[in-house]
């Protein structure tokens, strides 16, 4: 038999628990540089831009999430790929918020330039309220990347060796990266889903930025909540430059962005055929 006293006490629970998600919410902070962002702030902006793929619990189950592939961040398991932190941590909050502003190649997720840099902060901020990760956890020391080395002729052959023998980048992106290694198609997310290899051969841009460092990034830190994994254990930084450049050659354009020892461009047949040291053109990236 309920009593007035059950009913009372309900009410109570009820009133309890929608007291604590605003109180989560308010406690919650970001700190990009000299920016602090609220997630009260950042509540209203979520509603706005960010709701209808990544859900009103940030689950990643907004109704436009069975239209998009891949699926939207599920932000409550507090995994992101695109981090400067090692792997298995969460991410920095300049890491979110460099991801708000690029938005992620190839994803349906777009850059959000638009916002202002307080209001990419307020959304930091509150995003970060979904996962307990953010309270219970610190991030890991970020990456410091090391000066480049040159875009030689040398050191693509030497990243061509590791990429297609000595780490296996081809079982999963191929011998040409065009993302079609014998793996390709068993490749899962963390969730179980399909997600195919990224194809070298397409664009410039990649998944986290398109500079080499974010290359480099990706190589050490991994893509977590993918079968990407970090290589900070098995790669010496000049080997991780050496696969950057073995992979940037991969590229349809690159034969435009080659140049030989006096500075003229020549064609990739060139470099093919080793009649020419050469070096990358990187004003054309």
């Amino acid at each position: 038999m309920i009593t007035a006293s059950h009913v009372t006490s309900m009410r109570f629970a009820a009133l309890s628990c929608f007291l604590v998600i605003p109180l989560a919410i308010s406690a919650q902070e970001s700190h990009i540089g000299d920016l602090t962002g609220e997630a009260k702030g950042g509540q209203q902006l979520y509603r706005r831009y960010c709701v209808g793929c990544h859900g009103e619990r940030g689950d990643g189950r907004g109704e436009n999430a069975p239209h998009v592939d891949p699926k939207p961040r599920d932000f409550t398991i507090g995994t992101f790929k695109c981090r400067s932190t090692p792997s298995g941590n969460i991410p920095l909050d300049k890491d979110l918020f460099n991801t708000i502003g690029r938005g992620l190649y190839g994803t349906a997720m777009p850059p959000w330039l638009p916002l202002t840099r307080q209001q990419r902060a307020d959304l930091v901020a509150y995003i970060k309220s979904f996962s307990p990760r953010f309270v219970e956890e610190k991030p890991g020391t970020p990456l410091e990347i090391p000066r480049e080395t040159p875009s030689e002729q040398d050191s693509i052959g030497r990243g061509r060796e590791l990429y297609q023998t000595a780490m296996k980048c081809s079982q999963c992106h191929g011998k040409e990266g065009r993302g079609d290694g014998p793996s390709a198609l068993t490749l899962t997310d963390d969730k179980g889903l399909p997600i195919p290899p990224y194809d070298f051969t397409t664009a410039s841009k990649f998944k986290c930025g398109e500079s080499d460092e974010d290359l480099y990034r990706v190589l050490m830190t991994g893509l977590d909540g993918s079968p990407m994994p970090s290589f900070s254990n098995s790669l010496k930084p000049e080997q991780a430059w050496d696969l950057i450049h073995y992979v940037r050659s991969l590229r349809p354009d690159f034969h435009e962005r080659v140049k030989d020892a006096k500075g003229n461009r020549r064609p990739w047949r060139w470099f093919r055929s080793g009649r020419s040291e050469m070096t990358l053109d990187h004003s054309t990236r």
